[in-house]
């Protein structure tokens, strides 16, 4: 139509306060101006909500908006997501609270479009994870880089993060000549798989490390938490930070990173970078092609090293 013309249709659609029907628009193009998201615990977790801040914004900018569905209780992947296809959405996510690998029902491969802090355990459906070797990597060098030589490691047991982690530990030290297969690698935690509510091994670890033969000048942290954790027991201990022990950490958890005395050096998660890609991926107009895809953490330098 002519300029002219669809300047005044929109003057009269001003005038009369019009406004799109969502419900008309979705019988003709098939689909709400919707996306899902299946959230496994991912509501729970106070900084893993990053991840929906990421997905949100740049969703909104295509006109569209996210709703979610938890994942917990009873309720399968399967439930939720048959649930979750009656609001007809454009598309759908799968998202954790942290990075592991999901067994999605082969039926439902092709229903969600992309998968956010966790991958597919067939790879099957694309995945947008955290790069945790090589953030290892990247803060371990950060530590040898200034002058730490005698690095331990207090880790994340069981989970999948944390052997990725432990990894890219043991090659930067392989790499700066010292021998990462003898470094110190300790549990955070008395159980297999790391819980926070799980009964803390830190500070005997602490205890022990300190009085050693082979007292360490560094300590990296499985995360934030732990290195909380760590400053205690370090103060107990009589050792000053980053004086006599550098402390390093992953996550960033703004509320503990920033607060603790003094701040603490950590690697931030890209969990709004992997939210925003994600919306990229399930508004494309042509599905992508299944894997892995691995974003990198940011190196924040605060006090701690």
């Amino acid at each position: 139509m002519s300029e002219e013309t669809r300047r005044r249709i929109k003057e009269i659609a001003e005038e009369l306060g019009y406004v799109t029907n969502f419900a008309a628009r979705s019988m003709r193009q098939g689909w709400m101006p919707l996306v899902g998201l299946v959230a496994d615990d991912l509501i729970t977790s106070p900084f893993a909500t990053e991840i929906i801040r990421g997905l949100d914004g740049a969703v909104r900018a295509s006109d569209m908006a996210v709703f979610a569905m938890t994942l917990g209780g009873h309720r399968s992947v399967g439930s939720i997501l048959d649930e979750m296809r009656r609001f007809r959405p454009r598309a759908i996510a799968y998202a954790a609270m942290y990075h592991k690998s999901v067994d999605l029902p082969p039926e439902f491969a092709d229903t969600v479009g992309v998968m956010i802090n966790c991958r597919d355990a067939n790879d099957r459906v694309t995945s947008l994870v955290p790069d945790e070797i090589g953030a290892a990597i990247e803060i371990t060098s950060y530590l040898l880089d200034a002058g730490r030589r005698n690095i331990a490691f207090i880790n994340l047991s069981g989970l999948l993060a944390g052997e990725l982690r432990e990894l890219g530990f043991r090659q930067a030290l392989d790499h700066a000549g010292i021998d990462g297969a003898g470094a110190v690698v300790l549990p955070a935690v008395s159980k297999a798989i790391y819980s926070d509510r799980a009964h803390s091994l830190v500070p005997t670890h602490i205890h022990d490390l300190i009085n050693s033969p082979r007292r360490p000048d560094a300590i990296l942290c499985g995360n934030d938490r732990v290195a909380m954790e760590v400053y205690a027991a370090l103060r107990r201990c009589g050792a000053t930070i980053p004086d006599d022990v550098a402390v390093a950490s992953f996550d960033n958890q703004i509320e503990i990173a920033s607060r603790l005395d003094p701040p603490l050096t950590t690697m931030a998660l890209p969990h709004r970078a992997m939210g925003r890609q994600a919306a990229q991926i399930l508004l494309a107009d042509h599905r992508s092609p299944a894997g892995v895809q691995k974003l990198p953490f940011r190196l924040v330098e605060r006090a701690s090293v």
